[in-house]
C-alpha cells in the first residue's frame, strides 16, 4: 500500500513535468509547442505548429497512461508512460541536433532550455514511480486471501491417552544386572549400602617374623619362657628388692 502511494506521486510528478514542457522553451527561445509531430519525421522547419499536432500530443498520451496505470495499479502502463516521454524527447533532439548541426546550452537563453530538462525529468520520473509501485496482486493470491479469511478456526482436538500398558507401571531392568522391580527387594547391594574394603572373608592370623626367632634364641640358651628376664623388673616395692628401703 505504501509503495503504491509513493509510486503513485512520482508518477504523477513526472507526468505533470512532461505535459508541462511544451509550453517551456525548448531550443533557442522556441517553445516545444511550436515543433509540429511531423517534424520529427521528415525534418525540423521554422514553421509554426498547430498545439495539438506539436510535441504536447505524445506528452498528452503518456499523461493519459499514467492516470490509466495508477487507477488499474499497473506498473507496465506507467513505465510505457515514461518511455513515450523520453523517447520522443530523445528523438527531438536528434532532428534539432540535425538541423542546426549541433547542440548547445547557454545560460543568455540559447541553445537547450528548461523545456527539455522538465521532459526529460518526467519520464525519469514516470520510470521511478513504475519501479516503486508495488502493483496488483495476482487473482490467486487475492483468492486465497479471501480463503484464509473465511475459513473458520479448528476447534482444538481433545487429547486421546495413548493405548497399551502404563509405561511407568512397567518394571525396568538394571542395565548393570540387576533384576528388575523394587531395588530394596534385590540382592544385589542398593547404592546406599556401607562399602567394606576387607570384604566378608574371614579373618586370619599371620606371625611376626622377629617374635619367633627371639623364641627360637632362647631355647637354644636352655632358658624357659620366664628366664633371661630382668628379676628386678617384675619386683615391686614390697618384696624387698633393692632400692626399696630408706636412703
Amino acid at each position: 500500500m505504501i509503495r503504491n502511494v509513493a509510486g503513485a506521486v512520482l508518477a504523477l510528478a513526472g507526468a505533470t513535468a512532461a505535459v508541462l514542457s511544451p509550453f517551456r522553451a525548448w531550443y533557442d527561445g522556441r517553445h516545444g509547442r511550436d515543433y509540429a509531430l511531423d517534424e520529427l519525421f521528415t525534418g525540423i522547419s521554422e514553421a509554426k505548429a498547430d498545439l495539438w499536432w506539436s510535441l504536447l500530443l505524445p506528452f498528452a498520451f503518456a499523461a493519459l497512461l499514467t492516470l490509466v496505470g495508477l487507477v488499474l495499479r499497473s506498473r507496465l502502463l506507467v513505465a510505457l508512460a515514461g518511455l513515450v516521454v523520453l523517447g520522443f524527447t530523445v528523438f527531438w533532439m536528434v532532428r534539432v541536433g540535425q538541423y542546426e548541426g549541433s547542440l548547445t546550452v547557454g545560460g543568455d537563453g540559447t541553445g537547450l532550455g528548461d523545456g527539455v530538462a522538465n521532459a526529460l525529468g518526467g519520464g525519469i520520473l514516470l520510470l521511478l514511480g513504475a519501479l516503486v509501485m508495488s502493483g496488483r496482486r495476482r487473482k490467486r493470491e487475492r483468492r486465497e486471501d479471501r480463503r484464509e479469511v473465511l475459513r473458520e478456526p479448528e476447534e482444538p482436538r481433545a487429547y486421546a491417552p495413548p493405548s497399551g500398558p502404563d509405561p511407568r507401571a512397567t518394571p525396568v531392568s538394571d542395565p548393570y544386572g540387576a533384576p528388575a522391580g523394587d531395588p530394596r527387594e534385590a540382592s544385589s547391594p542398593g547404592p546406599y549400602d556401607p562399602y567394606d574394603p576387607y570384604g566378608s572373608e574371614p579373618t586370619r592370623t599371620f606371625d611376626v617374623p622377629g617374635q619367633g626367632r627371639d623364641r627360637d634364641q632362647g631355647r637354644e640358651w636352655g632358658q624357659g619362657p620366664d628366664q633371661g628376664q630382668d628379676p628386678d623388673r617384675d619386683q615391686g616395692p614390697d618384696q624387698g628388692g633393692p632400692g626399696t628401703g630408706p636412703r
